[in-house]
């Protein structure tokens, strides 16, 4: 992995301060350019929103405003008022997710938030009678957990027994109930079977599963449209560097050609992404603190661990890693150090699943050096185990790559 000049700029002048480093750099030019292109490539119709559970730094909601995103999805109140407060109207709002309280949907209708997806029968009940006590109208999608997966996907969210949705073989049970529902207004399906999907073909699997389901609805409902269809996102970052990243252009032109073949241009199609969008735009820094050879093998001990950045251990993979070297005078003669060899890298929790990474090739690290992790942009800091040992949060420096500034 190269490191940006800025990047390694900004960790150098905060490392100057003497105080231990432990940071995210964040610089959003990459998540910048992925909404312009994706404007520009998709077919007419799709509309893409931040999902901003990926990163909801103020950073990060500035850039979906500016670059053109069409909203945020948003999945709590907390998301909500975030969104709100980086200037995205409450109708570039729609909210996703299970187990939604009644203060969630109160505040949704009362905003005259874009869209609820609705996830059960009980939920569709607590919306109507929300809505109809306001004397609103709410316009729905209803979410399908489809009797499909994709099996190499990172994360699978169809498919056998799921928290999200309603079972598809259920839909002609619960789909007239909701419809009866006076204060909802069915507008459509939200299927979202997988995240981290490199391969462009099994989403556009889902797509085409999507609009056969749409079509079956439309035949068997009188007067009933799927005028919108939500794909979620699922886009995969090719966190192993295989050169093998997924190509939005082809999901592109794919999902142009399902479209045309069903008939259903003129529809608005919603396409949710987080991790596409900003994994590339930040990295988690952290110094080492302490390196030692246990039994064969080298540990890294760094001065974050999953408490700051918990999706390597959480997902079991690796990220891309570089050393940024300090030339750090040792504290002893004989003090160990890491040359061409696989080591183990971890922080300073007390427990064993304090892995940050794995069997990774390291060409040489210090004490004193800083430990960079690429593609951390997304489900960083804010999936972490913050206060799990009670260790400072660490900082979050956002930079521009045209002169390197901080903030």
């Amino acid at each position: 992995m190269n490191i940006p000049n800025e990047v390694e700029q900004t960790l150098r002048q905060h490392a100057a301060g003497g105080d231990t480093l432990n940071c995210y750099v964040y610089e959003t030019s990459a998540m910048r350019r992925h909404i312009t292109c994706f404007s520009r490539i998709m077919p007419a119709g799709v509309e893409v929103f931040y999902a901003m559970k990926a990163n909801p730094h103020a950073a990060f909601l500035a850039a979906a405003k500016e670059s053109g995103a069409r909203g945020i999805e948003i999945a709590s109140l907390g998301e909500a008022e975030k969104a709100v407060a980086a200037g995205f109207t409450s109708d570039q709002l729609i909210y996703t997710g299970p187990g939604k309280s009644h203060e969630e949907l109160r505040w949704a209708v009362e905003k005259g938030i874009r869209t609820v997806h609705i996830e059960s029968l009980t939920e569709a009940h607590r919306l109507n009678a929300i809505a109809a006590e306001l004397g609103k109208t709410q316009d729905v999608l209803l979410r399908i957990n489809a009797d499909f997966d994709i099996h190499e996907a990172q994360t699978t969210f169809s498919g056998g027994s799921k928290k999200f949705g309603v079972d598809e073989e259920k839909l002609t049970t619960v789909l007239p109930q909701i419809l009866a529902l006076d204060a909802l207004n069915f507008r459509g399906l939200h299927v979202y079977a997988a995240s981290g999907v490199l391969h462009v073909a099994d989403l556009l699997k889902n797509c085409e599963l999507v609009f056969g389901m749409a079509k079956q609805i439309e035949a068997d409902y009188a007067g009933v449209i799927c005028d919108i269809i939500d794909f979620g996102g699922g886009f995969g970052v090719d966190y192993l560097e295989s050169g093998h990243g997924f190509d939005p252009q082809a999901y592109a032109n794919g999902l142009a050609e399902l479209i045309k073949t069903y008939g259903f241009e003129g529809r608005t199609f919603f396409l949710e992404l987080g991790r596409y969008l900003a994994a590339d735009s930040g990295w988690f820094c952290t110094e080492i603190l302490d390196i030692k050879e246990s039994r064969g093998k080298k540990q890294v001990i760094c001065a974050g661990g999953i408490n700051h950045f918990r999706r390597p251990a959480a997902l079991a993979i690796n990220h891309p890693l570089a050393i940024v070297r300090m030339g750090c005078e040792k504290l002893f003669d004989g003090q160990e150090s890491v040359s061409e060899e696989s080591v183990y890298f971890g922080g300073p929790l007390c427990t064993g699943a304090d892995k940050l990474a794995n069997n990774v090739a390291i060409e040489a690290a210090d004490v004193g050096d800083i430990a960079v992790f690429g593609l951390a942009g997304a489900y960083g800091l804010s999936m972490s185990n913050i206060e799990f040992l009670s260790h400072e949060r660490p900082l979050e420096i956002v930079i521009s790559l045209e002169n390197g500034s901080g903030q």
